[in-house]
């Protein structure tokens, strides 16, 4: 009788992180991404904890792109996109540092359609 446990070599392990499989609790639309902190009891016991971004798989609807765009964003972000008036609108005012690559990438060609 033998068992077998699957694991990732180095290499696939990166490649899937690459192409997205893993998500990452990270915002990629203003880069929000967990906080540390401490439990702390009545008896005022600390303890650590994360605390963690509430992140959605959301569509977005590019009009100038003339497609659907999914990122994962935090509901911060998602009420930021709906304030400003689209992801288009967004991302034209967003600053790169704290966009994702494909963020960047979607920043990069609504600008050079729009202009």
């Amino acid at each position: 009788m033998s068992i077998v446990i699957y694991s990732l070599d180095y290499k696939t392990y990166w490649n899937y992180i690459a192409k997205g499989y893993f998500m990452s609790k990270k915002c990629e639309l203003t880069g929000k991404k967990p906080s540390k902190g401490n439990n702390v009891s009545h008896a005022n016991n600390k303890t650590k904890r994360r605390f963690l971004p509430s992140i959605k798989k959301v569509n977005f609807k590019s009009e100038i792109l003339k497609k659907n765009i999914k990122l994962s964003v935090s509901n911060a972000a998602l009420r930021t996109v709906d304030f400003k008036g689209g992801i288009d609108k967004f991302l034209k005012s967003a600053k790169s540092k704290s966009l994702s690559k494909k963020a960047k990438k979607l920043k990069s060609k609504i600008i050079t359609l729009n202009a």
